[in-house]
């Protein structure tokens, strides 16, 4: 009997012209290091009396396609996923180097189908209506760079083949935690430990009365975002900032030359004041928790701007 691995593991993702109705081609072939998508439906205890202390059937609750995709930060798959949280880019080409640059606040948001398939049963799980709702991304020294992505779908349909067709494949080439760097007012922050950040379109579910018990689709709300940056406390800048008050844009990025880079752009930037406790005799942290708002003369919150030499996203 063939027993499924996650080493054979395919996710095939396509975007939808309307919500939750998968489409019958456009399949793109995509790296993941893991995925819980897929739909659940958890049953309620009964709570009927009169027939002895031995219980009554339960009784289905509702279905929910909710579940977390760790994905790689390369160069030219992750384009589709910021496509999915921030729609689609202002793409530039400059002699065969496209310039995508995405931003947050777009009034409706695309729509995935995410197949995932293990060949070997074989088990397809169609996954349609996918929304995206939180990017969370580390950034440390050493390590595998992956965002893990909050997604909401609104159903899955059990297929026994791949529903995708042909897929269409880019090259993997993953940017590294060495190559990340991040600004403060477009200045170089130095003694930088640690950071993270979360973007989220804080979607909200429309749970209405329907036949088949799934959600009729999720809708972007209030943008969103916010993270932690620990800093070795050598100077007082980020507390002079915290102090006063003052807004400052903060990048996080990741560049390896001229033509191939991705950088978040928050434009600005609150931060707290913060603690710098003294735990021992080695070097002492401070780690400030900011929050970003809406630029007023910009009119966004986010960017996020990838250099490759992908046509269009």
């Amino acid at each position: 009997m063939a027993r499924a691995r996650g080493a054979n593991a395919i996710m095939a993702a396509a975007f939808e012209t309307t919500y939750g109705v998968p489409p019958t081609s456009g399949f793109r072939k995509l790296p993941f290091v893991s995925s819980n998508l897929g739909e659940e439906q958890g049953l309620i205890a009964s709570d009927l009396l009169g027939y002895g202390r031995e219980p009554l059937p339960p009784t289905r609750d509702v279905v929910n396609n909710d579940g977390d995709v760790v994905v790689p930060i390369d160069l030219r798959n992750f384009g589709n996923w910021l496509k999915l949280f921030m729609g689609a880019p202002s793409s530039t080409d400059a002699t065969g180097v496209r310039t995508h640059v995405f931003t947050s606040g777009a009034v409706a948001l695309p729509s995935m189908t995410v197949e995932v398939g293990l060949p070997e049963v074989p088990s397809y799980g169609q996954n349609f209506g996918v929304r995206g709702n939180t990017m969370r991304v580390q950034m440390q020294r050493s390590g595998l760079l992956t965002a893990t992505l909050g997604l909401i779908a609104q159903g899955e349909n059990k297929l026994g083949a791949s529903a995708a067709g042909t897929l269409a494949e880019a090259g993997v080439e993953r940017f590294s935690p060495f190559q990340g760097a991040i600004t403060r007012g477009g200045q170089p922050l130095g003694s930088v430990v640690s950071a993270d950040f979360t973007y989220s379109n804080n979607l909200d579910k429309v749970e209405v009365i329907r036949g088949d018990g799934r959600i009729e689709d999720a809708d972007p709300g209030m943008v969103m975002m916010s993270g932690n940056v620990t800093v070795r406390f050598a100077n007082t800048v980020l507390l002079d900032q915290a102090t006063a008050g003052t807004p400052v844009e903060l990048t996080f990025g990741w560049v390896t030359d001229a033509t191939r880079s991705l950088v978040f752009t928050a434009h600005a930037v609150y931060l707290p004041r913060a603690k710098t406790p003294v735990t021992g005799p080695n070097g002492v942290q401070a780690t400030f928790t900011w929050q970003a708002a809406k630029d007023m003369t910009l009119g966004k919150t986010v960017t996020a701007t990838l250099i490759n030499n992908v046509a269009a996203y």
